[in-house]
């Protein structure tokens, strides 16, 4: 097995765009010399009139600094990757004057817009023309989205639908950088419009202010060259997935809790889908969504971005999208790691012989359906009206201790989801227990936990403290 050179983008139109070169292993130095032969026009870009290695040129072996180690004396073995790292010189500078009989098809101020796209041999007038004439539907307006939407927008892509249903919270502004605090309780959809045609009046904002369901959801997707999935929950993501396969569109992928992410294509005429992936989801409440479990704000920006950059690859047809392979990243050691990914040859959807071949209920498929969860849900105003009779059962908080003091239910009881286990003594398990947390994650996982200690009569409350706040007391705070 060779030793991988990686080009990066700028020196790449010395290697005829290709940007891996494989030479034998050995020293850098030896690694270097076989790269300069095959393309010698690097030769001025990388050393100096004496030979030496240019000081604004870095050599890395995978992920080491040859300069930390032997210099270009270090040695590769096989199978390691040799990468070169020039300065690159990014921001603002003079304005491109152009010629503008290039192209009919784009305006004078789109050539001046655009002109950092013009620039790159990849993209140029042609890739911006075709920007303009594609279409990409974001499926939600949030975190991911944000930076999506805002991208996507920037680069021209002529048509932009945007699905979703919610409004503006306080909560969501942490992180969702398309919103304002004077948009609180606004529509997201019709917002993140407003801020998008005021971006690049030259694309065109389609609101979508609704939920995705297995009704619409196929129509929908039809109407778009590329599915961008920014949503927070296991139904909707499998709808998602199911509706792409079925139409033949790309879903371009990502997922976001607390530190990491993770970015994938998904594309059953090219590779695997999201069902190959993650066959079945899991148990409700097992997985919190970021509602639940928190999220760094910058998290998204950084995930959402790397989205963008993918739905950019597909439309504009260049490099290679991460069809088949998964980027998990994590923000804790800013470290980028990619597995690869298969397609399943059972796989219901995509398979050979599928047996999904129509969208289903997929709260039910996700163990969220009526048939699942009536025996372990009660509704907040029924919750209300017990502690209005002053009846005899334990309403359980399980959030964290801030929380808490946010917003609470008079006459609940906090006890922290990962407090439960040792404080088990403190519970009753003759006494009736209803849980409840944020909107119902949590409560879910402690519920199992309780029932698997013999407490057989526990339920959970319907959407947590986030339902009463909607639906019974407006005065208790959301975040």
């Amino acid at each position: 097995m060779p030793v991988r050179i990686r080009i990066p983008s700028a020196l790449r139109r010395f290697t005829s765009n290709n940007a891996y070169f494989e030479a034998p292993a050995g020293s850098v130095r030896d690694i270097l010399r076989h790269l300069l032969h095959a393309h010698p026009e690097l030769k001025p870009h990388l050393l100096d009139a004496n030979g030496q290695l240019r000081n604004f040129v870095n050599i890395y072996v995978n992920e080491n600094d040859i300069r930390s180690l032997q210099g270009e004396a270090t040695h590769a073995k096989e199978g390691d990757e040799v990468l070169v790292v020039p300065a690159i010189a990014g921001g603002a500078g003079p304005l491109l004057r152009m010629q503008t009989a290039a192209s009919t098809e784009l305006s004078r101020d789109e050539l001046v817009r655009y002109s950092r796209h013009l620039l790159i041999p990849e993209v140029g007038v042609e890739g911006q023309k075709r920007l303009k004439q594609s279409s990409a539907l974001i499926i939600g307006a949030g975190g991911l989205g944000s930076p999506l939407a805002q991208y996507l927008a920037a680069a021209g892509v002529g048509r932009i639908g945007i699905v979703d249903f919610d409004t503006i919270d306080l909560s969501n502004l942490q992180r969702q950088t398309l919103y304002t605090t004077d948009q609180v309780g606004q529509s997201k959809a019709e917002m993140a419009q407003r801020r998008l045609e005021a971006m690049n009046p030259n694309v065109r904002v389609e609101v979508h202010r609704e939920r995705l369901t297995s009704a619409n959801a196929l129509e929908l997707v039809k109407r778009y060259d590329v599915v961008v999935d920014g949503t927070d929950n296991f139904p909707t993501r499998y709808l998602v997935n199911d509706a792409c396969v079925l139409a033949g569109k790309p879903n371009v992928y990502a997922s976001i809790y607390r530190f990491e992410g993770q970015v994938s294509v998904f594309w059953a005429a090219k590779g695997p889908c999201y069902r190959c992936l993650y066959p079945t989801p899991p148990p409700p409440g097992l997985v919190p969504s970021c509602a639940e479990g928190g999220v760094l704000g910058v998290l998204p920006g950084i995930v959402g971005s790397l989205q963008a950059n993918e739905a950019l690859k597909v439309l504009l047809r260049i490099g290679e999208p991460l069809i088949g392979r998964l980027l998990l990243f994590d923000a804790l050691d800013a470290n980028f790691v990619t597995v690869k990914l298969r397609k399943n040859p059972d796989c219901v959807v995509c398979g050979p012989k599928p047996t999904v071949t129509t969208l289903i209920d997929y709260e039910d498929f996700c163990g969220l359906g009526s048939s699942a969860t009536d025996e372990f849900l009660v509704a907040p105003q029924e919750v209300k009206h017990r502690l209005e009779r002053h009846e005899d059962f334990v309403l359980l908080d399980v959030r964290e201790p801030f929380e808490y003091e946010l917003a609470h239910i008079p006459g609940s009881r906090l006890v922290p989801m990962n407090e439960v286990p040792k404080r088990l003594g403190e519970l009753d398990p003759a006494k009736e227990t209803i849980v409840h947390c944020h909107h119902g994650g949590r409560a879910m996982q402690v519920a199992g936990f309780l029932r698997s200690k013999g407490f057989q009569r526990v339920r959970v409350m319907d959407g947590g403290i986030a339902a009463w706040s909607e639906d019974i007391d407006p005065s208790t705070p959301t975040y």
